[in-house]
């Protein structure tokens, strides 16, 4: 089954010749060194493109991504089940679209780990949708594994990155991971870059434990902390130790209003 938009006209243009415009400038030229290895995981904001389109294109340009991506991200509308993998068909999206790697997800589906074949938590849901465009347009042969992720306990969120990272190391294609997650919402700047620079130094460093707990015990905001957990536990036990902020901002910059902003973060972690 095709996966179709549902939030484009919203989010982001629905004329493919605009989103095709916006993406190409925010996009600029891709930077990656062709002889660097490919990145495990990146990490890249979700919102509106007025409002996240560039640190996300920004993130995504100084990317080197496998042609295979696990693309995960949180459930905002709480249906379907706690791993939901969309497995078959494609993603579309005006102008284009991307294939699902049925293969990589009948392997996640197929690992005891949790992850289930769940098209209903991704129907409503813009976390993922909104970053597929971007995909494409750096490599339109990319193949997707779309994963809605809601569980909630650290050691399930462990032995899930357990699972993705044997599958992604023994898999004959490179694959990469993609994270989709804003950063502090709904309140001042300020306030947002304290919290969200202790969430970040502890990605940096690789450290998705206490990447967990400093979320949690400060109350951030943070939407996709549990995706991002599961992904750090993968790409830590694949050899990555550190991580690079590319971008950082917030909602401010588009609307002039600094006491009541969302924050977004780009990071790449190879």
């Amino acid at each position: 089954m095709n996966r179709q938009p549902v939030v484009a006209g919203r989010f982001y243009p629905d004329s493919p010749a605009q989103l095709r415009e916006e993406l190409k400038i925010f996009m600029g030229k891709p930077e990656a060194d062709a002889d660097r290895p490919v990145d495990r995981l990146v990490m890249v904001p979700h919102a509106g493109y007025v409002f996240s389109g560039e640190p996300c294109g920004k993130t995504l340009a100084q990317s080197k991504l496998a042609s295979t991506v696990l693309l995960m991200g949180p459930n905002h509308t709480g249906l379907g089940s706690p791993l939901s993998v969309w497995d078959t068909g494609s993603w579309e999206f005006p102008g284009g679209s991307l294939d699902v790697d049925e293969k990589l997800a009948a392997e996640l589906i197929a690992s005891g780990a949790g992850f289930t074949s769940n098209e209903k938590a991704h129907s409503r849901e813009h976390s993922l949708e909104v970053v597929v465009p971007f995909l494409h347009y750096l490599d339109p042969g990319t193949k997707i594994v779309p994963i809605c992720v809601s569980e909630s306990s650290p050691a399930n969120l462990h032995q899930a990155g357990e699972v993705l990272a044997k599958i992604i190391s023994e898999y004959p294609e490179p694959v990469s991971m993609v994270v989709s997650s804003d950063m502090s919402h709904f309140i001042s700047a300020d306030q947002a870059k304290k919290l969200d620079s202790m969430a970040l130094e502890a990605i940096i460093r690789m450290d998705p434990s206490d990447f967990y707990s400093i979320v949690a015990s400060n109350q951030i905001s943070m939407c996709g902390v549990l995706p991002m957990t599961m992904a750090m536990f993968a790409a830590k036990i694949l050899g990555a130790n550190s991580g690079k902020l590319v971008d950082y901002t917030n909602s401010g910059k588009a609307t002039g209003d600094y006491e009541r902003v969302v924050a977004y973060a780009g990071v790449i972690i190879s």
